[in-house]
């Protein structure tokens, strides 16, 4: 199927710096847990945090699929954000090992410990687990990608949401 430059896409993909990757992660409260089951591979979304030494944390019931099989186990952890409309968006990805988060006593933590890892789906979901020092990786697609600032082509500078098209 021939493609012409208007369904090619309307900028370049670029790699983020590790910097913008840590801002843009900190910028999301769902993200989505990639880990490999005995029937295949599963992807789970999850509110998470980040903690302050860059460790990932999220919450799930004890007897989930999550539960079951990431910890001990390789796991992609990727948070993004998209525009449709103008083509444009990003995506930062942290690989790491999975791991449950214990108490002193070697019991998992049982309360949210900050809103932003309260889960959106109901139910009580006591264990914690984490992805320690993952790695991060990111790219951001899109219009105007100098300093990877998406610049929408029908926004102005100078453009007023009441202002009409003879400028008045």
């Amino acid at each position: 199927m021939a493609t012409n430059d208007k369904d090619a896409g309307t900028g370049s993909a670029v790699d983020l710096t590790l910097e913008e990757c840590h801002t843009l992660l900190h910028s999301q409260p769902v993200g989505r847990v990639g880990f490999q089951t005995p029937d295949g591979p599963r992807i789970v979304p999850v509110n998470f945090s980040v903690d302050d030494a860059g460790a990932i944390e999220f919450r799930t019931t004890s007897y989930s699929e999550l539960a079951s099989y990431a910890p001990g186990a390789a796991v992609a952890f990727e948070v993004d954000e998209l525009d449709p409309e103008h083509h444009a968006g990003w995506s930062v990805v942290a690989l790491g090992t999975c791991e449950r988060v214990m108490e002193k006593d070697g019991a998992v933590f049982g309360a949210a410990s900050e809103p932003r890892t309260t889960p959106w789906a109901g139910g009580r979901r006591p264990m914690l687990l984490r992805i320690p020092s993952p790695t991060l990786s990111g790219r951001r697609v899109g219009p105007g990608q100098a300093g990877h600032e998406v610049h929408h082509p029908d926004a102005r500078p100078d453009a007023r949401p009441d202002a009409r098209p003879d400028g008045r």
